[in-house]
């Protein structure tokens, strides 16, 4: 099963357990969010539907936040002795993809790791 999920401006394609980095998402290492789902396929059906992707979720955990390399911005105006360079380092956030839920019903690989995990007492 995977999904294509929209944040920060740019489409990604993600599968459970996949490791992405995307533009800075609000959040502390650790803490989990909930991405936008624009396409689901499950491996037997494709959902498009924006009423039946209403109920999708892509549930994602911030690995962490850092800076990304530094990206040079050369200005340069032939025979009149003008440039000028300046440099930018993007904030990303580095996330793993922790479940993606078609519907309201859990998936298979979900189900069963929930049941291997022994019950809190």
């Amino acid at each position: 099963m995977y999904a294509i999920v929209q944040t920060g401006g740019k489409q990604y394609k993600v599968a459970s357990d996949d490791v992405l980095t995307v533009e800075k998402i609000e959040g502390e290492p650790g803490s989990k969010v909930e991405l936008s789902v624009i396409f689901v396929n499950d491996g037997k059906k494709i959902i498009t539907d924006p009423a039946k992707l209403a109920k999708a979720h892509v549930t994602a955990e911030i690995v962490k936040q850092f800076k990304g390399e530094k990206q040079l911005v050369y200005k340069f105006k032939r025979r009149k002795r003008y440039h000028k360079l300046k440099g930018h380092r993007q904030m990303l956030t580095m996330v793993k993809i922790c479940d993606i839920k078609a519907s309201g019903r859990t998936t298979k690989k979900a189900a069963e790791t929930a049941a291997t995990e022994p019950a809190a007492e």
